[in-house]
């Protein structure tokens, strides 16, 4: 019987997608990030393929790179789809900035150094490969966190969201510059590409919402991710910082209200940007479910178990993930000060690590530097925040601590005289009408009598 066809393909793909939906529940009962179940699952398929020995072949690193992409697209759509600009978040967005821009620059910087020690004498080809190594996982942190406060789960999300958008800029930017040694050259670079980024994002969002709220046929949300994606290709060729138009569109559709104001409000039609805002949430969550789930088993797949076996990249990658908690929880304390767990130890690498791993240009890709140094610092910083949030719990208060504050209570009610226990507070006592109001009671009309039936 023929091992691979058709048939077993829809099959696997049918069980993956199924067990990851069985994986997410495990998370949410565990704590334990679904990603390191989802890797696990492609090391195990991989060791079934060679079993069989059916070759996966280098289109699967393409497969990978394109799941990238969408999944990107995906996490970014759906995390800006989830936050609220008001004036009260406004501490809690520039502080989570803060953290995520200099948590970048500082963790590349030492990791660049610690590699250019180790494996490669080129500082700046060091900071290339120290890049991804150093941005944050938001397709790992946004379904990982939702059982935190509303506080510290908003600042999670925007500073891994936040996280993604810069360290993308930051690797693109290196790249564009690596032979450019006019500083006032790449200065001018940096501030026109993001302004004009910023300017097209704008512009962009606010015709996608007046348009597609006049699409009147059904089928119109995938039309708006598709157009989505045509935008962000076109704006990666023109080296643009084109997931910004993903993150500034979701936050213009979510915060209708903030944006169309005035004039503009009028143009906007309440009920149907409601329909689109919920139905497209809806879509966001499940395709990026889906492209996530594929995108971490294929990487699984893809994964060299005999680099794992290697002492000397064990040893390196555990010292960039300490320089990685180190520098970051620096800044965390910088800006929060207090009430810092489990965030500071919230800080996975994943799929944005892995892609542009894979986007580095093979002029300056080098053997030394050995890819199981990138699936250790996956796993390590993934293991470590599912031990955070195991230990965190759930948000139950512990029972030493309710049964002091039920004593406490009970304290305070003993101390109360006996009379003002039985007193009825005066906001629960109904105001008496005055004289005057009850003179102006109109009284109740009285029914006409209806005449008695005669007897015929």
């Amino acid at each position: 019987m023929e091992v691979v066809n058709s048939y077993t393909v829809v099959i696997t793909i049918s069980v993956i997608i199924i067990m990851s939906y069985f994986f997410n529940i495990i998370s949410e009962k565990t704590n334990i990030p679904s990603v390191l179940l989802l890797i696990l699952s492609g090391i195990l398929i991989k060791l079934g393929l060679d079993y069989f020995k059916i070759p996966t072949g280098d289109t699967i690193f393409g497969v990978l790179e394109i799941l990238g992409i969408v999944g990107l697209i995906m996490i970014v759509l759906e995390a800006s789809l989830d936050l609220e600009l008001t004036w009260e978040k406004w501490p809690l967005i520039w502080k989570s900035f803060s953290v995520a821009l200099l948590s970048l620059i500082g963790c590349s910087l030492v990791i660049a150094w610690f590699i250019q020690l180790t494996m490669i004498d080129d500082f700046l080809v060091a900071l290339v490969y120290a890049v991804p190594l150093s941005v944050m996982s938001s397709a790992i942190v946004i379904p990982s966190v939702g059982e935190l406060s509303d506080d510290k789960k908003e600042f999670m999300v925007y500073e891994s969201t936040f996280s993604d958008i810069l360290g993308i800029m930051y690797f693109y930017f290196l790249i564009g510059n690596l032979n450019n040694n006019d500083v006032n050259s790449v200065v001018w670079d940096v501030f026109s590409n993001i302004f004009i980024t910023v300017i097209l994002s704008v512009v962009v969002s606010y015709a996608l919402v007046l348009i597609f709220q006049k699409v009147r046929t059904q089928v119109k949300l995938f039309l708006l991710i598709a157009v989505l994606l045509l935008l962000y290709s076109i704006g990666k060729l023109f080296h643009l910082s084109s997931l910004l138009i993903i993150l500034i569109f979701g936050l213009v559709l979510n915060n209708h209200s903030v944006f169309f104001r005035g004039k503009l409000a009028k143009l906007i039609h309440l009920p149907s940007i409601k329909s689109i805002l919920h139905n497209f949430h809806l879509v966001t969550i499940e395709s990026a479910f889906v492209v996530r789930t594929f995108f971490f088993v294929i990487f699984g797949i893809t994964i060299d178990l005999s680099s794992l076996l290697d002492m000397e990249v064990l040893i390196l990658s555990v010292a960039i993930v300490i320089v990685l908690f180190l520098v970051r929880g620096i800044f965390i304390w910088i800006f929060k000060r207090r009430n810092l767990t489990p965030e500071i130890w919230i800080s996975p690498r994943g799929l944005i690590t892995i892609l542009l791993f894979f986007a580095i240009p093979t002029a300056i890709q080098t053997d030394s530097f050995n890819s199981g140094i990138l699936l250790y610092t996956i796993l390590i910083t993934s293991v470590i925040m599912a031990l955070a949030l195991i230990a965190k719990g759930k948000h139950l208060e512990p029972v030493d601590s309710m049964h002091d504050y039920w004593m406490e209570v009970d304290k305070q009610i003993e101390s109360i005289p006996e009379k003002e226990k039985h007193k009825v507070p005066e906001e629960l006592i109904e105001d008496e009408p005055s004289q005057e109001e009850e003179e102006e009671e109109i009284p109740p009309k009285e029914e006409p009598k209806r005449p008695p039936r005669e007897i015929l």
